[in-house]
């Protein structure tokens, strides 16, 4: 699939070139702009049961699926948050775990379902008891709030993710819920309560804000009722 990042940064626009019968599917509502030979519709892929899975996960119950009818065509999609859009190509072994919103845009053959985790990662992970996972062959496109970095582990390297931060990562990578401190107190006090300890080796996608802390900010402001 052809495709460019435009205007790179926290304002990005992924431009896609369809071929005629070519699809992409993307978030409900990512439609910015495309070309009159191109149809957009709303699919709920995979069946009732992966569609209520989805909305389990934080994601819609719906995909907007894009297809070139009428000859090659263009497409721009948009996050609605400020953040970037960043790709990852699936082979067809390694399938990705998606954070809540983490989902953007796919190729066709990619497949987007949920995974249940188990109750201690479910609880305290930050992201439920149902995550969204990215398997098969093509190109993902997930999109974050504020930047993406990419965090590269080797074999045996461990690294401490604040949950709120997580975009990304391999389902092959292990990973386990702890205190980002030693004792509760002094988790509380820092502002840092429970993290993610991954262990290599893979790539972590991480955002560089987090969407809770920024509610959190703004709700201040809002007046009281």
């Amino acid at each position: 699939m052809r495709y460019e990042l435009v205007n790179p940064g926290p304002f990005v626009m992924l431009k896609v070139q369809l071929d005629l019968g070519e699809s992409l599917k993307a978030e409900a509502g990512s439609m910015v702009a495309m070309s009159d030979t191109v149809d957009v519709e709303g699919k709920m892929e995979g069946g009732i049961l992966k569609g209520l899975g989805r909305m389990l996960a934080g994601e819609s119950f719906f995909f907007q699926t894009l297809t070139a009818r009428r000859g090659p065509g263009e497409v721009l999609l948009a996050h609605e948050l400020p953040g970037e859009i960043y790709p990852i190509t699936l082979d067809g072994r390694t399938n990705y775990i998606l954070q809540k919103d983490g989902f953007f845009a796919a190729s066709r053959e990619v497949e987007i379902s949920t995974k249940v985790q188990n109750l201690l990662k479910g609880l305290f992970s930050g992201e439920g008891f149902f995550v969204l996972r990215a398997s098969g062959m093509g190109t993902l496109f997930v999109s974050s709030y504020g930047a993406i970095h990419p965090i590269d582990l080797s074999e045996g390297q461990e690294f401490v993710v604040d949950n709120g931060h997580l975009v990304a990562w391999p389902e092959t990578m292990e990973y386990k819920i702890q205190k980002a401190s030693s004792g509760w107190i002094s988790s509380l006090t820092s502002g840092e309560g429970l993290v993610c300890r991954f262990r290599g080796p893979g790539r972590v996608l991480i955002q560089t804000r987090n969407p809770g802390g920024f509610i959190a900010w703004i709700t201040q402001f809002l007046p009281k009722r």
